[in-house]
Order: structure tokens, then C-alpha cells, then sequence
């Protein structure tokens, strides 16, 4: 098995892009999901909010669909970490 990528490196990439995170944890049709809920959500929010919204309360479906996503990409990658972390140490021993 090979070493996966730190936790806080797929943060990042999260954060920075969505769906960059699930792609780098090996998950490329998960990060088209979330991306186009995230765009269908946001869109939606959009049509249905009033005018005098603010941007964030225009677009709060698809920021709600980021921010799992972001946690969802950074919790599969700190469990395939430790996994690997308490596997390397099992054979160390």
C-alpha cells in the first residue's frame, strides 16, 4: 500500500478548490457529485432568496455543499493517514 497524503495537504486543496480534495484522495466521481450539488444548491438558493439578500445568504445551498465537502475530504484523508500510520507501525514492531 502505498503512503497517502497528508490530511492537511487535501485541507488545503479543499479549501483552495472544491472538489480538489476528494480528487486528490482518489475519489474523482465523489468530487463531481459534490461539485454539482454545489452548483444545482447554490443556483437554487440564488432563484429562490430575496433580492436583498446578501451574497452569502443568495448562495448559502451551494456554501453548505463546500463546507461538507471540505470536511468530507479532509476526513477520509486523516483516516487513510492513520490507518497507514498504525499499519507501518504494526510492521515496525
Amino acid at each position: 500500500m502505498r503512503r497517502p497524503l497528508h490530511p492537511r495537504l487535501v485541507l488545503a486543496a479543499a479549501v483552495l478548490l472544491p472538489g480538489a480534495g476528494q480528487v486528490l484522495n482518489r475519489m474523482p466521481t465523489r468530487a463531481l457529485i459534490m461539485v454539482f450539488f454545489m452548483l444545482l444548491l447554490g443556483f437554487l438558493t440564488l432563484q429562490l432568496a430575496a433580492p436583498e439578500r446578501s451574497f452569502v445568504g443568495r448562495h448559502a445551498g451551494g456554501i453548505f455543499v463546500y463546507a461538507i465537502a471540505v470536511l468530507d475530504a479532509y476526513t477520509v484523508a486523516r483516516y487513510r493517514w492513520e490507518c497507514f500510520r498504525q499499519r507501518s507501525q504494526a510492521k515496525g514492531v
